[in-house]
């Protein structure tokens, strides 16, 4: 399963504690694997995704309040005191509609993958943190299947900051 096999986002890089860690979101991944699943198929954008206080963490933003809906719907069914997960999802319906006219194709800008470039590095340039990678992963889910094989040529939508 190529995309949920790394930890990613801000938090998921304390070296001391990554191999514990690292086993831990393992169990949890796997425990959570239907939850994963149900996200990836209702178009929910995760921003984080690693181990924080021995819990599985995920920061995402849902395209509609009835994906959302689905996503803790599946969690309640993997574990009902969901004691072991800890979610943070919003709800962007903009996001809805420019996944519906082609990946957001409308918004941002156009970047071509140079000789080197990996997408946190491409993350740093646009975005000033390389763990926002993923931003660009989903907003080009068209042409990218997986995070860590982009080429040299590709024209890659960069989605806008919305966060400054």
């Amino acid at each position: 399963m190529g995309l949920f096999d790394k930890m990613f986002g801000r938090g998921a890089s304390e070296a001391e504690q990554q191999q514990g860690a690292q086993q831990r979101f393992n169990e949890l991944k796997q425990k959570y694997q239907t939850v994963l699943t149900t996200a990836d198929q209702q178009r929910i954008q995760f921003q984080n995704l690693h181990v924080q206080d021995n819990k599985l963490f995920i920061r995402a933003v849902a395209p509609s309040e009835e994906a959302k809906n689905k996503f803790w719907d599946q969690v309640k069914l993997v574990n009902p005191n969901a004691d072991d997960i800890t979610a943070d999802i919003s709800v962007d319906s903009s996001r809805a509609m420019g996944a519906a006219a082609g990946g957001g194709q409308g918004s941002g800008q156009t970047y071509e993958v140079k000789s080197g470039d990996n997408l946190s590095k491409i993350s740093k340039q646009f975005y000033g943190d390389s763990s926002e990678y993923m931003r660009i992963f989903y907003a080009n889910r068209d042409k990218l299947n997986d995070p860590d094989k982009i080429q040299v040529g590709q024209k890659l939508v960069i989605p806008p900051d919305d966060n400054s």
